[in-house]
């Protein structure tokens, strides 16, 4: 099992943009991360997954050309860099990871513990 944090939520007006990273305690080689994402009332959604094998990615409608994956395995993080953000981006971000590749919501068993966004003017 690996433990996950993640870190760069915060306030940022609309147009703006954020990195998010997520740090793992061990080799995150082996799995494929996924940022998802739960606004107040709503269920949790996948935003964007990086593929553990050959590095493919995969994004939400809503998020596609806006927002960008991307993994450094010798530093065991994965990044989502969110450019152009939204009033309707505003959820806590978590990442999770899955040794199965990329999924639904369910099917990633371990989870960071989130960061908040905030996207208002």
């Amino acid at each position: 099992q690996v433990h996950l944090v993640e870190s760069g939520g915060g306030l940022v007006q609309p147009g703006g943009s954020l990195r998010l990273s997520c740090v793992a305690s061990g080799n995150l080689d082996r799995y494929a991360v996924g940022w998802l994402r739960q606004a107040p009332g709503k269920e949790r959604e996948v935003v964007s997954c990086i593929d553990k094998t050959d590095g493919s990615t995969t994004y939400a409608d809503s998020v596609k050309g806006r927002f960008s994956i991307s993994r450094d395995n010798a530093k065991n993080t994965v990044y989502l860099q969110m450019n152009s953000l939204k009033p309707e981006d505003t959820a806590i971000y978590y990442c999770a990871t899955s040794a199965l590749g990329c999924g639904r919501v369910y099917e990633y068993p371990f989870w960071g513990q989130g960061t908040q966004v905030t996207v208002s003017s």
